[in-house]
């Protein structure tokens, strides 16, 4: 067998195999290459990271290889890893994903922030509360806020069948208790709710039509559209929200939405025009304005 033949072939450590798969993400311009790495090995073992590391010295056998090559050839064609694996972690929650949800990302932790701000400035987190999540995707807003409120109830929506099963099974997979306290349903955001509700919360699409084209391939490709269309403006789910919530919100009741760049200021406008008080827009971690919170107290002291 010719020297470099041999070399093609020879079993590598897990070390090894982590290092090379880096540089190769490294050098397809990847933005994290040395955790996707990391992250794509482990899934291929069936370990944790920190396994991951504790074995760096056994060699990979020729299954663990090909499942390692093929995985990376799926994260070079742009395919996020999260989709690859399966799950991401949100709120410290580990949330199964299919092709009909959104992959969650930590800029929509802002939403849960925002609302939990609203129940620590009206009372205990421990009284009844409910909620509802309008498109639920994952079903990854909604169980955050049941994990820090013990007593609130929830309703998740979304036009989607396959997503709101995978935001049920992710409730019971999570807390069978915790699953007792949501309900699922398929519907067009807002037509099978009966108010009142003390919060209101979102990520609806907000991406304008013709600028779906110019997003990142990990989004554009693989994300499902009817998750990131929000209509000719980018405005059309936001109005549909801000008609229906004045009727479904309690007295003291407030809507929290995640919003996209340069949309705080129309999102306001509209939720003031149906009769709501917005407040100032809730920056991101990048401090970039991600949430507006509009609440009917407010307007109702007006």
């Amino acid at each position: 067998m010719p020297a470099d033949a041999a070399t093609v072939h020879a079993p590598r450590t897990v070390d090894a195999a982590r290092r090379a798969l880096t540089e190769t993400f490294r050098t397809a311009g990847l933005d994290s290459p040395q955790l996707d790495a990391r992250l794509l090995i482990a899934h291929a073992l069936g370990c944790d990271q920190a396994a991951l590391l504790a074995d760096g010295h056994r060699l990979l056998d020729i299954t663990e290889e090909t499942t390692v090559t093929t995985l990376a050839q799926r994260r070079l064609a742009h395919e996020p890893v999260a989709r690859i694996v399966g799950t991401k972690e949100f709120w410290s929650l580990d949330l199964h994903l299919d092709a009909t949800t959104l992959v969650p990302r930590p800029e929509t932790e802002t939403v849960v922030e925002a609302a939990l701000a609203i129940v620590d400035r009206h009372g205990s987190r421990a009284r009844p509360l409910r909620i509802a999540d309008l498109g639920t995707g994952s079903g990854a807003i909604l169980l955050a806020l049941l994990s820090e409120l013990e007593n609130a109830v929830g309703v998740g929506c979304d036009i989607n069948s396959r997503a709101a099963l995978t935001a049920r099974d992710n409730a019971r997979q999570l807390s069978p208790q915790r699953a007792n306290r949501a309900l699922f349903v398929v519907c067009d955001l807002t037509a099978a709710l009966r108010g009142p509700f003390d919060l209101i919360v979102s990520n609806p699409p907000y991406i304008a039509s013709s600028d779906i084209a110019s997003l990142a391939p990990e989004v554009r490709l693989f994300d499902p559209q009817l998750a990131l269309d929000g209509g000719a403006d980018g405005l059309q789910f936001y109005r549909a929200i801000a008609a229906a919530a004045p009727a479904l919100l309690a007295p003291d009741g407030a809507v929290v939405v995640e919003i996209g760049i340069n949309q705080a200021e129309p999102v306001a406008a509209l939720f003031a025009a149906a009769g709501l008080v917005p407040s100032p827009p809730r920056p991101d971690l990048n401090n970039v304005p991600r949430v507006v919170v509009a609440s009917k107290a407010a307007a109702n002291r007006r």
